[in-house]
């Protein structure tokens, strides 16, 4: 389990020391994620991926579910409806239609989610606009604290907008 710590960065350059500076800290590379304005060159960063900038996962979480009530309810019409006179209606097919509902409601809301701004990247929307950087470090618990003291030591420019408790299995 780790902590997402967010770090405001004016620009790319503190951006690239901030790397450098938690490379040397052992945080690895790719729990390094940096988000900026489109047309900002961020090249020798590791840039976020769409499933840490949009609401994807949340999209898919949802359709799943609603998906998989709504084929468990056309799975039980579907089986008391087409039951054969004096045989057990069949629920197995209930079954049958909430796994493949689950799986349509999963596939169409993440075609969905996928253009959607992440929820939790919207309190940084204004700043990232400005032309700041966004940096998420995804640290063990047991480190937040002095990853957050080495940051405010050697990057006074940077500003500390907070900590996610628990970071998401698919970010």
């Amino acid at each position: 389990m780790s902590k997402r710590i967010y770090w405001l960065l004016p620009d790319v350059a503190s951006a690239r020391r901030t790397t450098d500076d938690m490379l040397l800290a052992r945080i690895d590379e790719r729990h390094m994620h940096f988000v900026g304005r489109e047309d900002i060159n961020l090249s020798g960063l590791h840039v976020a991926n769409v499933l840490q900038t949009s609401d994807v996962v949340r999209a898919a979480q949802w359709g799943a579910l609603i998906g998989a009530v709504l084929g468990s309810a056309a799975g039980l019409v579907v089986a008391w409806y087409l039951q054969v006179p004096g045989e057990p209606p069949r629920w197995g097919l209930v079954v049958v239609l909430a796994m493949v509902g689950a799986i349509f409601g999963t596939w169409a809301s993440s075609m969905i989610g996928v253009s959607i701004p992440s929820q939790r990247l919207r309190r940084f929307e204004r700043a990232i606009q400005q032309g700041q950087i966004l940096l998420m470090l995804d640290v063990p618990p047991g480190r937040v604290e002095a990853i957050e003291s080495r940051l405010q030591a050697l990057h006074p420019e940077a500003h500390l907008e907070g900590i996610e408790p628990n970071i998401p299995a698919f970010p």
